[in-house]
């Protein structure tokens, strides 16, 4: 098995020194005989590839060295910052219907309000279950990190369909989460429709007169 490492410190007199693996633990001892013909004077800090062997003492030394690659080298001299920032996930595309849902319903929400004057707690509702719905996608997704207790779909789409479907489909775009599985996306988008239709129905003068009844 290879191991990536450093070479942290070189005797060129004595011909031998220590690598210190990327994996961590003690530093490896290491002898100009283990580096190939062809690798030249090592230098320390030089990113190296090598195999462990038992020597004749019983302590662990480095063999077939070689220099690591410059992809992988790159990499391993990386900054942990930027390790961090490489994993950090961007905000999923925006499709057609993502980026316009919101804004056509905000108009839709107009209208009808300019009509039919619906009741003032239903943007309260709407607020409330939109913020329970960006922090149920934000608990399932560090869950799904975790392997821990995830929150289930139906849960999700329950919170989409009582009015939660925006804050649903922000936590899905900024999340990266729950975005691309086509079974769910197609359910979500569902229970948005159902949403805003239950919504323009009972806003109406019908509906408010069920309400009543």
């Amino acid at each position: 098995m290879r191991f990536d490492g450093t070479l942290t410190s070189w005797n060129d007199e004595r011909g031998f020194g220590f690598i210190e693996a990327a994996q961590g633990g003690d530093a490896i001892f290491v002898h100009i005989k283990a580096f190939g013909a062809q690798a030249g004077r090592p230098q320390v800090g030089q990113r190296l590839t090598f195999e462990v062997e038992v020597g004749p003492q019983g302590k662990k030394r480095a063999c077939k060295v070689e220099r690591a690659p410059a992809a992988r080298a790159a990499k391993a001299a990386r900054p942990a910052g930027s390790a961090r920032s490489a994993r950090t996930p961007s905000p999923a595309r925006w499709g057609t219907a993502s980026l316009f849902a919101i804004p056509l319903f905000l108009v839709v929400a107009l209208v009808v309000s300019a009509l039919w004057r619906p009741p003032v707690w239903l943007a309260g509702l709407y607020l409330g279950a939109s913020v329970l719905a960006f922090v149920l996608y934000a608990c399932d997704k560090a869950a799904a990190r975790r392997n821990a207790w995830r929150v289930s779909e139906q849960t999700l789409h329950g919170v989409a369909i009582l009015g939660g479907w925006p804050g649903a489909l922000l936590a899905q775009q900024w999340l990266r989460h729950k975005s691309v599985k086509p079974e769910f996306r197609t359910t979500f988008w569902f229970t948005v429709i159902v949403n805003v239709s239950a919504f323009v129905v009972l806003c109406s003068p019908q509906g408010q007169v069920l309400w009543r009844v």
